[in-house]
């Protein structure tokens, strides 16, 4: 097997729960490190954005993984998304953030000796996990994108078993659900 290093990308605890125990306790095949990195500007308000890296931060330290926090540039990440406001949800604008995210965790893992990508961006109901493959398969380029299928009822029992923060919506403001 291939000596993979990984780059996790998450965007929160509840989503990326199963993901981080099936690698610290049972590893995937070929993958010898991983580390998991919270890259976020999509989240608003900045107070929902500390929520969900708290939460991303307590559990990594609880399992003694390795963790990355990229900044939080919400206006950067606005900007990318001119035009596309009134998109709806896993249309176009989820797209382009995707791969917007995509771009900076290749950079990242290319400037810290990562070779793989992974992602918890599809597991959410909110999101398409299709749509978050094709996404990071478009712009991963030298660094190997990998479709984990990740252990689902594993999540559910560790989100069953935590007091984690649940959100009710995917993180941007064009998301919020009107109440």
């Amino acid at each position: 097997m291939a000596d993979i290093k990984l780059v996790l990308v998450s965007c929160c605890a509840p989503c990326s729960a199963g993901a981080i125990r099936q690698l610290s306790d049972n590893g995937i095949d070929g993958v010898s490190d991983f580390i998991v990195l919270f890259y976020n500007p999509n989240i608003f308000p900045e107070s929902e954005y500390n929520k969900r890296l708290n939460e991303q931060i307590k559990y990594c330290e609880q399992c003694g993984v390795k963790y990355a926090v990229l900044d939080y540039d919400h206006d950067a990440w606005k900007n990318e998304m001119r035009g596309l406001e009134t998109e709806p949800e896993r249309g176009t604008r989820c797209t382009r953030c995707f791969e917007y995210r995509f771009r900076r965790a290749v950079k990242f893992a290319r400037d810290n000796g990562y070779n793989a990508i992974a992602s918890v961006l599809g597991v959410s109901r909110h999101k398409d996990q299709t749509q978050v493959d094709k996404a990071a398969q478009n712009v991963c380029g030298d660094i190997q994108y990998i479709p984990i299928k990740w252990d689902e009822n594993l999540r559910v029992k560790i989100n069953r078993e935590s007091d984690f923060y649940r959100q009710n919506y995917c993180g941007c403001e064009f998301s919020i659900r009107k109440v």
